[in-house]
C-alpha cells in the first residue's frame, strides 16, 4: 500500500484552513496511487494554540471528522490525522483514522503526555492498543511521545500491527528520534512505522520535520527533510511477511523474565 506522510503544520488556529490542506494533500496523494495519507499530531487545529485547544476541541464524531471523511471519500485515500477530542469535560490529544470509502474505522487517544504543555491541556487515553483493518493491512496508531515507550510498540507488535502510523508533533533537538529511533522500533518489532511530523517554529516550539517512513528490516524507506514536504513510500506485506520469518525477536521472547517490568 502506497503511503503519503504530509509533513506540515498547516496552519495553526484555522481548522477551516487545515481542512483546505489536508484536501489538497488528499489530491496530490490520489493521483501519486496512495492508498493512504498520513498527517502530523494535532493537525486540524495547530499544536502550540494554547486555550484554543479546549476551545476548538470536538467530538470524534463531530463536524470536522464528517469534513475529514467527505475529503477521504471523495479523493479515495484514507486519511490519519491528528486533533483535539472533546469527550464530555475531557480533552484527549487524539487521532482517527478514516478510510478510503469515508468511513470511521479507529480513534486512538495519546497515552503518554509530553511535558507541562500537554499535561495541562489534555487528558491521557487510556487505551494503549488501538487498531484497524485497512486494505489487508493491520493498522495500529501510537502519537507522537508513545513511540519512545518501547513497550507501547511491542505491545502493537503482540497484537499483530503491520503498519503503525505515528502522528506526531517532535520538536528540538529530539531529532534522533526519527533518525535512528524509529528504524529500530520497526525492527525490533517487525512492522512499518509511519512517523509524521510537524515543521517550522510554533509558538515556542521549534519542529524538527524528518517524518519516514522505516521497514521491518530497519531501512528508511522515505525521509522528509526539516521544512515542509510530502513524500512517499510502499508498505509491503509480501516483504513483511518474509521479514517476519526470518527474524526471531518475537518467536524468541521469554515472558516469564520479564515480569519485573510492570
Amino acid at each position: 500500500m502506497r503511503t503519503a506522510l504530509l509533513q506540515s503544520s498547516g496552519r495553526p488556529g484555522s481548522v477551516v484552513g487545515n481542512l483546505k490542506v489536508l484536501d489538497e494533500a488528499a489530491g496530490r496523494a490520489a493521483e501519486a496511487g496512495a492508498g493512504l495519507m498520513v498527517v502530523p499530531e494535532m493537525f486540524l487545529t495547530g499544536y502550540a494554540i494554547g486555550d484554543d485547544i479546549a476551545r476548538l476541541a470536538e467530538e470524534a464524531d463531530g463536524d470536522s471528522a464528517d469534513a475529514v471523511a467527505e475529503i477521504a471519500g471523495r479523493h479515495g485515500v484514507a486519511i490519519v490525522y491528528g486533533y483535539p477530542e472533546r469527550a464530555g469535560e475531557a480533552v484527549f490529544n487524539a487521532a482517527q483514522l478514516v478510510s478510503a470509502e469515508g468511513v470511521r474505522l479507529a480513534n486512538y487517544r495519546k497515552t503518554h503526555l509530553f511535558g507541562c504543555f500537554e499535561r495541562d491541556h489534555f487528558t491521557p487515553g487510556e487505551q494503549s492498543v488501538v487498531q484497524a483493518e485497512l486494505d489487508g493491512l493491520r493498522v495500529g496508531i501510537l502519537i507522537c511521545y508513545d513511540v519512545e515507550f518501547p513497550e507501547n510498540v511491542r505491545a502493537h507488535a503482540l497484537a499483530g500491527t503491520d503498519l503503525l502510523v505515528v502522528p506526531t508533533a517532535q520538536m528540538h533537538p529530539f531529532q534522533f528520534v526519527a533518525e535512528s529511533m524509529i528504524p529500530v522500533r520497526a525492527f525490533e518489532n517487525q512492522m512499518y512505522v509511519a512517523y509524521v511530523n510537524r515543521a517550522g517554529r510554533e509558538g515556542e516550539f521549534e519542529f524538527v520535520g524528518l517524518s519516514t517512513l522505516a521497514g521491518p528490516d530497519g531501512v528508511a524507506r522515505t525521509r522528509a527533510g526539516r521544512e515542509n514536504d510530502f513524500v512517499l513510500a510502499d508498505v509491503d506485506p509480501v516483504f513483511l511477511a518474509a521479514s517476519r520469518e526470518t527474524n526471531p525477536y518475537l518467536q524468541d521472547r521469554r515472558p516469564g523474565l520479564y515480569e519485573s517490568l510492570v
